[in-house]
């Protein structure tokens, strides 16, 4: 066993070996490459892919656009999804708190990333061509660096819009609550005091907007009431929002006044809200702890303290001499 490890380690130590181990992990990487791209081609030359993309229902550009990705993509999605149903779910939840809903938004997700993944170390080996001082080790260190960009950064940027989404969406409710208890109050039903808040937000709020514009789309479309408001907490993903919806479907539900439901919420989530600001303003005093431990007080000592301790260091030279 022994004798194997020093000679494993010798392999490895061996330039010739590390250049021989580098040209067999891009070859790997260049055959990887290729089948994804006969994949690709395979399905946009696909009769019946063609077919469906040329005679479906594509009346509008986006539409257009969704099938020609989906003809794209559809061949390589079953190589490139998780085979996990929890993480599919997850990650598709990810994405439509981000805003992306489409069907096929986790298939691209995962073609984006197996892409990345594959180009980024041949960007980094044809760049390394006007470097031929690079050693190899290193130049094997830069390319898998960037393999785990290429699979790390496709997360990170649809966390960071999913985010920036919820932010969004949860300035935005407190407008659009007054809004709506405003236009029940004022005699109108749930269905045209929710079109009417998506028609007064198109301008300051269009995330919102367009989130209730879609619920009263599902329900010109036949779904239930029910049913499209608990797919409008699904798509935003904010607590507040999921508590809306509850207390609606349960008014639907007995029968209550829905004027006095949204005006006894709208003062609930006030108070929450006030609550939560409280909560804020409670923490400042412990996070300026270290500002001024270690910024202020620092300057405060030298201008208060500094004259007395130069003074003494001049009488105690002084004395010593």
């Amino acid at each position: 066993m022994d004798n194997l490890m020093t000679t494993i380690n010798g392999w490895l130590l061996n330039p010739n070996s590390l250049r021989i181990l580098f040209i067999l992990l891009s070859g790997g990487a260049m055959l990887a490459l290729g089948l994804g791209l006969s994949y690709v081609l395979l399905g946009s030359t696909d009769p019946v892919r063609r077919r469906l993309a040329a005679n479906g229902p594509t009346a509008d550009g986006d539409g257009r656009l969704r099938l020609t990705i989906q003809t794209l993509v559809g061949p390589v999605s079953e190589w490139v999804l998780p085979k996990s149903e929890v993480e599919r779910s997850k990650l598709t939840k990810h994405l439509t708190y981000a805003g992306f809903r489409s069907p096929i938004a986790l298939q691209v997700f995962y073609c984006i990333k197996v892409a990345l993944v594959l180009i980024l170390p041949a960007i980094v080996l044809v760049v390394a061509q006007w470097f031929p001082e690079l050693p190899t080790s290193r130049l094997l260190l830069m390319m898998g660096m960037g393999a785990g960009l290429g699979l790390i950064a496709p997360s990170s940027v649809v966390d960071r819009m999913m985010e920036n989404r919820l932010r969004t969406l949860r300035r935005a409710f407190p407008d659009a609550l007054d809004l709506l208890v405003v236009c029940v109050e004022a005699g109108l039903g749930l269905s045209a005091a929710i079109q009417r808040v998506a028609d007064e937000l198109v301008v300051s709020h269009p995330e919102l907007a367009r989130e209730l514009a879609l619920v009263n789309a599902e329900v010109r479309a036949g779904v239930d009431r029910g049913h499209a408001l608990r797919n409008l907490a699904d798509r935003t993903g904010l607590d507040d929002i999921r508590g809306l919806v509850s207390l609606l479907i349960q008014t639907m539900r007995f029968g209550t006044s829905v004027a006095d439901a949204l005006r006894v919420y709208s003062e609930e989530f006030r108070d929450r809200r006030m609550q939560k600001a409280e909560e804020e303003a409670a923490k400042i005093g412990t996070k300026l702890i270290f500002p001024l431990v270690f910024c202020l007080f620092p300057a405060f000592f030298v201008v208060a303290i500094g004259p007395a301790v130069i003074r003494l260091i001049d009488v105690f030279g002084q004395l010593a001499k």
